[in-house]
Order: C-alpha cells, then sequence, then structure tokens
C-alpha cells in the first residue's frame, strides 16, 4: 500500500483522462506501470487508488485477453463491469480507512512526539545536587560484600559505585535500574522527584554510565535481588550516554539472534555486553588461570616461543605466508619445536600463545586464529603423557568449578555440566574404526564407504562416535601416514605413531599430542620422507645430535576446551573477536 500511496502522489491526471486496466498483461507494480494505454495497470482497484485525486471525466477501460471465445473482442478495451467496479469501490474504501486511520495515528504520535519534547525541555532546568548533611559516600564494586546494610530503623552505609544500565523500569513511584560493573549486578532504586525528572534521567537508555550514590539496603525477600540488597539512590552522575530509539543497543544486537550470525559478529563489542557472552569470558579468563596455576604446582615452566616463523609444524597447505625482509617467513602453526629446545635448560615447559591455521575451513570447531596451550615434557613415557593430560583437564575442571562465582556462570550456560570421570576411556585408532564399522547402520568414511585402516577419521563421524559413547575418550595410535612427520611410531607396531587426540562428547577433539622421535636419523629420514627440506630444522635436529631424550607434548586449543566446558555450538563464541576464513573484524 506505501508504493500505491506514492503513486497516487505522483500521478495527479489533469482534465479528462483515461486509466488502462489489462488483468493479464498488466502490472501494479509502481517502476513498470503507469495506466497508459502502453502501460496497464493490471488491476481495477490499484489503479483506482492510485488515482484517488483524479478528475470527475476520468474513466476506466479494462481487457482480458485471455477470457472470451472471441480473441479479437478480448483485445478491446471497455468499461469494467459493474460487479468489477463494486469489487474494486470496497477496496478503495477499505484504503481511505486505513489511511485515516494512519493519519489520526500519526497526528497523535506526533503530538506524543511534541510533548516529550517538551517535557524535555522542562526537564533541563532540573538540577540536582548532592545533599552535603549525608555521609561521604565510600567508593565500592558491586561484587563487594563487606557493605552494613540498612533495614528498618537501622541506617546502611552509603557508598558510590560506577557502572553501567543493563536493565531499565521507570514506575510511577520510582525508576529500577539493574546496575552492572563487570564484576555483577545491583538493584538501584531512584525515588520519583527531582532525580527521576533531570533531562538526564528522562533519556536513560541501556549501557549508559552512571556513577549512583546511595545508602545500601537489604531488599525485601519479594524483589528476589542479586545478594537480597538494593541501592536506594540519593544523587548520581551522568558519565557517559548511550542512544535509545533506533540506535539502542537492544536494536543493534539480541539475545534472539545466534551470536555467530554475520550481523552479530559484525557487532561483536556490543554482544560482549550481555549476559552470556560475558559470562562465556569469564570463565575463559579463569580456564586460563587454572592452566597456569596446575603448571606452576606441576613445576612446569612458562616460555614465550616467537610467533614469526620460517618452518612448518601441522603441513605447509595451513601456513600464512609474508616476505619478512625479503625472506619467506609464516604465522607459527604451533610453539612444539621450540619448546622442544629448552627440555634440556628449563625441564618440562609450556605456553599459552596464538597459533594460526590457513585451512579453508568453516565448520563449527575451526578458526584462523586461536589459543593454544601447548607443553613439551621430558624423560617420560607415552603412558606418562595419558596420565599427565587426563591430570592437567580434571584439574582445571575442579579449579574453575571450586570458585563459586565462576562455577555460577558454568551453571548459568551449562546447567547439565558434570566433571569427567577417571580414568578417561582409552581406545585404539584400529578399536575405533571397529566401532564406527560395527554400529547399524555403519558409520561411513567421507566417501561413503566403511572405514578401513589408514582412513582419516572426519569430524562428523569422530563426533557420532564420541556423543554415543559420551564420555572423555583418549583415541590413541595413529598410521604413520596421517599424523606429523615428528610423531615418535610405537615400538610394538611400526605402522602406527604414540600419538593421542583427546575427544569431548558434544564437541570432539580438544587436544592432540604424541610422542616425539628421538633419534637424529629417524628424523631425518622423516623430512625426506614428507618432502621437507631439513636444512631450516638444523637446530631441531640439535636436539637429537646433543643429547637426545625419550619427550612428547601436546597442544589444546582453548576454545574448544571452552565450547565443552562452556556449552557453546561453535568456538567462534569462545573468543574476544573471532578469526576465520572470510572474517577479520572488527
Amino acid at each position: 500500500m506505501a508504493a500505491i500511496q506514492e503513486l497516487a502522489e505522483r500521478v495527479k491526471p489533469e482534465g479528462e483522462s483515461k486509466i488502462y486496466v489489462d488483468v493479464d498483461a498488466g502490472s501494479d507494480d509502481i517502476a513498470a506501470a503507469d495506466g497508459s494505454e502502453a502501460k496497464p495497470y493490471k488491476s481495477l482497484a490499484y489503479a483506482m487508488i492510485a488515482h484517488l485525486d483524479r478528475p470527475a471525466a476520468t474513466s476506466y477501460l479494462t481487457r482480458a485477453s485471455k477470457t472470451g471465445d472471441d480473441p479479437a473482442a478480448a483485445l478491446q478495451w471497455k468499461e469494467p463491469a459493474k460487479s468489477a467496479v463494486k469489487k474494486a469501490n470496497s477496496a478503495v474504501d477499505a484504503h481511505k480507512k486505513k489511511q485515516a486511520k494512519k493519519a489520526a495515528t500519526d497526528a497523535k504520535e506526533d503530538e506524543a512526539k511534541k510533548q516529550r519534547l517538551g517535557n524535555l525541555e522542562e526537564a533541563k532546568k532540573v538540577v540536582i545536587k548532592q545533599d552535603e548533611s549525608l555521609p561521604e559516600a565510600r567508593r565500592i564494586r558491586i561484587d563487594d560484600k563487606n557493605i552494613a546494610l540498612g533495614e528498618g530503623d537501622k541506617q546502611g552505609e552509603r557508598v558510590k559505585v560506577y557502572g553501567r544500565i543493563d536493565q531499565l523500569r521507570p514506575q510511577k513511584q520510582a525508576t529500577f535500574i539493574v546496575f552492572t560493573d563487570g564484576y555483577g549486578s545491583l538493584q538501584c532504586i531512584l525515588p520519583s522527584g527531582p532525580l527521576t525528572q533531570t533531562y538526564d534521567a528522562l533519556t536513560f537508555a541501556r549501557s549508559t554510565s552512571l556513577v549512583l550514590y546511595g545508602e545500601m539496603k537489604k531488599a525485601p525477600p519479594a524483589a528476589k535481588t542479586p545478594d537480597n540488597r538494593e541501592l536506594h539512590v540519593d544523587y548520581y552522575e551522568v558519565l557517559g550516554t548511550a542512544p535509545s530509539d533506533k540506535d539502542a543497543i537492544t536494536n543493534k544486537v539480541s539475545h534472539t539472534q545466534d551470536p555467530w550470525e554475520s550481523d552479530m559478529l559484525d557487532n561483536r563489542h556490543l554482544v560482549l555486553r550481555g549476559e552470556k557472552a560475558s559470562s562465556v569470558m569469564k570463565i575463559r579468563a579463569e580456564v586460563d588461570y587454572a592452566f597456569r596455576h596446575l603448571y606452576k604446582q606441576m613445576k612446569i615452566r612458562q616460555v614465550s616461543p616467537p610467533a614469526l616463523v620460517q618452518t612448518q609444524v601441522e603441513g605447509g597447505s595451513t601456513l600464512f605466508g609474508f616476505n619478512y625482509y625479503g625472506e619467506d617467513s609464516y604465522l607459527t602453526q604451533s610453539s612444539q619445536l621450540y619448546l622442544e629446545t629448552v627440555l634440556p635448560s628449563m625441564g618440562n615447559v609450556y605456553c599459552i600463545e596464538k597459533s594460526f591455521r590457513a585451512e579453508k575451513s568453516l565448520t563449527r570447531r575451526h578458526l584462523s586464529e586461536y589459543t593454544h596451550i601447548e607443553a613439551e615434557l621430558d624423560f617420560i613415557t607415552f603412558e606418562d603423557l595419558l596420565n599427565h593430560l587426563e591430570e592437567m583437564i580434571c584439574g582445571v575442571v575442579d579449579f574453575v568449578l571450586a570458585d563459586s562465582e565462576i562455577a555460577e556462570y558454568v551453571k548459568q550456560v551449562n546447567p547439565e555440566f558434570k566433571k569427567p570421570s577417571r580414568p578417561f576411556l582409552r581406545m585404539k585408532y584400529t578399536d575405533a574404526i571397529d566401532w564406527l564399522n560395527a554400529q547399524d547402520p555403519p558409520i561411513l568414511n567421507e566417501e561413503g564407504n566403511p572405514h578401513v585402516f589408514g582412513d582419516d577419521i572426519a569430524e562428523a563421524a569422530e563426533r557420532k562416535m564420541t556423543d554415543a559413547i559420551n564420555k572423555p575418550i583418549f583415541l590413541t595410535h595413529f598410521p604413520v601416514e596421517i599424523k606429523a612427520f615428528y610423531m615418535k611410531k610405537d615400538p610394538a607396531d611400526l605402522r602406527v605413531t604414540e600419538s593421542v587426540d583427546v575427544l569431548m562428547p558434544g564437541v570432539g577433539e580438544i587436544v592432540g599430542g604424541s610422542m616425539r622421535m628421538e633419534g637424529h636419523g629417524e628424523l631425518e629420514a622423516a623430512f625426506n620422507k614428507h618432502g621437507i627440506d631439513p636444512t631450516p630444522y638444523y637446530w631441531y635436529l640439535d636436539q637429537r645430535k646433543y643429547g637426545t631424550s625419550p619427550h612428547g607434548g601436546y597442544g589444546l586449543g582453548l576454545e574448544r576446551f571452552l565450547a565443552w566446558l562452556a556449552n557453546q555450538h561453535t568456538v567462534r563464541t569462545c573468543c574476544m573477536y573471532p578469526r576465520f576464513m572470510g572474517r577479520c573484524k572488527p
């Protein structure tokens, strides 16, 4: 109807005119028809609405080329039948009523807008001042629990708190604000009167930053407020306004949208203010700290390897290359090789750094830039490596859930989460192949055939198996051909490596690890077999030349670990600003 109205404004015939309607060949598109014989309308109702301002002399001519027995007669223009005119007039009357209703609504909205603008102008005259007779306010954070609460005749402590409006509920007796500072939420009450009549108060919007002053009181049981307390505000200062109406944050991002959708990712800076996204980021911070804490307890030392490298670790196809002062260089895929070089001098080591993979993959568990937790352990066996991984994963979970605040965040985003039971299931690659083929129907490989030894078990099949077993799995002993060049062969079966993928229900692989080749000659042969020039790796080969040792290590994707712990559908919501194929903003 908006297009019709636009056409009606544009087409205002003067004098006697004829309007043509061709039921079959006409169009009711403003861009394709104007009512002339060359560009007729399709329906009589549309034509009459488009020419409401027509002079009395205007007449309508119609035709329908696909009706009637005489084709020549059907192509002739004639006056519309009375029944057609009656039907069209009904449509015109309905249009007029709708336009009248819209005009009345617009007028009402205009009046309300004028009234609001008038109120806002009056509100600019309202000035609030801090009552100097009140006790000096002590600055607190919302998570500060050491505050005397008022109740009945008992006076509560007067405080001031900095934060932003998360929810706003203006009511007749008071304005209620849910206030947040990143450390918690606090209900704040602004009593009706000058505090709610200022220009600032009338234009409050979500995300407006304020400093609020007032008495902290115990909240009534029915209020169900965080920590059963509320701030009764006596003064405030606006530090940073936030827009309302079409630019309001709630119109930019919505909790009902999938957070990995393109527009939500474009506005990731605003999404991160949401309760769910911020909860995931707080859990992430604690998980990061938990790993560092456990490594410290185990006397595994932190190192910081380079991110700019000239060697590959996981295959050349996933390297991000660049020109480094005239030399071919890459963003690191893994810090493993560098970690190995300091085992003789530092003992067991770890790093938490960014790694980069130029993998053209858009699956929900792949990122181009991710946080890589890597460790290398000296003088160990393969079983030692598995036991260490089990200890780290369970230890991190225990550490995270031991913090009541973080445990509450985990409960909010993943209410069904349960600590993994120990020991983890040990399953060899060959047993996994048998398991996949034994299902009814069998879980097939990517070519649609039953799995055979040598297949790289695809993500979908791996996930189906893990979810069906529904417990953590150490999937071990992968074939030499599908694993990295540096992985040690199993002395009991030279077809496979002493390697492991840690699989978790709901997310799949979160850790990949192995024992490393110890022999200098064996490692040189591995380079040649994979077509890798060993020259740039001279420093890595020297590890086997100058006092080699049995050692192994692993890489854990922090985002995948978090996706499992926080029940996230994709790793993209497990980092601040995800980077994947086609996404490098904001």
